[in-house]
């Protein structure tokens, strides 16, 4: 009499290895806490039954960890993993995976790229992924600078954060240079001859409002210019924000308007338009992020600072290959965020 054969995970149907997801599906538990077993991880806090639970589905599926590793014929692989929240999906973010593709391939490397949307399901899986086909290292990035709580995780391969950050997580991080960009976006407008200059700030808790204020600031009193509080303007950072600041820049008397990022700088357009003043000659606008589909789109085109993802990503890669450290104790790397003059001021 024929038996049936057991089902099968569906990795062994398509004829591949058996995965952690595999396993972990099996003995009905997280992919963290497989990883956590079959690599031994020290102190991790995993309950007897289910250890057993994961031991025994690796016995029964044949689980093998780092198969992979053990077929490479230089003893590792040559794939560096890119996990993000949704820079593949934002056009101008999407540059940070640009960069670090081709730093990864001028150092003979490919770049296994995942876009999780902010899925930590999808995001474990996807490291989980990545450990067992043992790449070199993994970039973690958001596609806007923020602090983030790191995925336990990362913390069993190299790993450096772009675009983001982790106070006391000891792992390296390559960040925008937030005050350097406010102080170029500035310096800018003193540069064409402006002495009162507003600026519209975000009103979100981020590095970028209080880095780009500072670089204001700091440009302001180097020139000899009083910083004044009155001529800094919270909005909401979308074209809404700008559009509706309009009225109190008019107000102010300031003839020239440094924008939190390049949305608002499009609402201000036509907010002051609306006022019968015109760009730049009643009143100078610097944007920030260069946006391209929005700054050089704008009649008269936008000057901006650019926010550096091509370079983020590659220096990420320069990091993580251990071809570039960061300068400070903290472990962070800024970068540059350049001037890209347009016709706005």
């Amino acid at each position: 009499m024929n038996r049936p054969e057991p089902d099968k995970p569906e990795s062994d149907k398509l004829g591949s290895s058996v995965t952690m997801r595999d396993v972990a599906k099996a003995a009905g538990v997280s992919v963290a806490t497989v990883s956590h077993v079959v690599n031994n991880k020290p102190g991790a806090r995993i309950g007897d039954d289910a250890r057993r639970r994961v031991q025994e589905a690796v016995a029964a599926l044949g689980y093998r960890p780092n198969a992979l590793a053990k077929t490479l014929s230089r003893g590792g692989s040559r794939f560096i993993g890119l996990v993000a929240d949704a820079i593949a999906t934002t056009p101008f973010a999407g540059q940070i995976i640009h960069g670090a593709q081709d730093e990864a391939w001028a150092h003979g490397y490919v770049l296994l790229v995942a876009n999780t949307d902010g899925n930590e399901a999808a995001e474990n899986e996807a490291i989980a992924m990545m450990l067992e086909h043992q790449v070199q290292g993994i970039l973690y990035s958001t596609w806007y600078h923020r602090e983030i709580v790191v995925p336990e995780l990362l913390h069993q391969t190299d790993t450096v954060l772009v675009d983001c950050f982790a106070e006391n997580s000891g792992l390296p991080a390559v960040v925008p240079d937030e005050e350097q960009g406010g102080r170029t976006a500035t310096e800018a407008l003193l540069a064409a001859g402006h002495r009162r200059i507003a600026f519209i700030n975000t009103t979100s808790p981020s590095p970028a409002q209080s880095g780009r204020l500072a670089g204001y600031r700091s440009a302001l009193e180097t020139a000899g210019i009083d910083f004044d509080e009155s001529l800094v303007f919270p909005a909401e950072p979308a074209q809404e924000g700008g559009y509706a600041t309009a009225p109190r820049i008019v107000e102010s008397k300031a003839t020239a308007v440094f924008c939190h990022n390049d949305r608002v700088a499009m609402g201000l357009y036509d907010g002051l338009r609306e006022h019968g003043l015109s760009i730049p000659g009643d009143v100078a606008v610097m944007g920030f992020d260069n946006q391209d589909v929005i700054a050089a789109h704008l009649r008269p085109p936008l000057s901006t600072v650019a926010l550096p993802h091509y370079d983020l990503g590659a220096a990420g890669v320069r990091v993580l290959l251990g071809l570039k450290t960061a300068s400070t104790h903290e472990q962070l790397m800024r970068v540059t965020c350049p001037s890209v003059p347009r016709q706005s001021i």
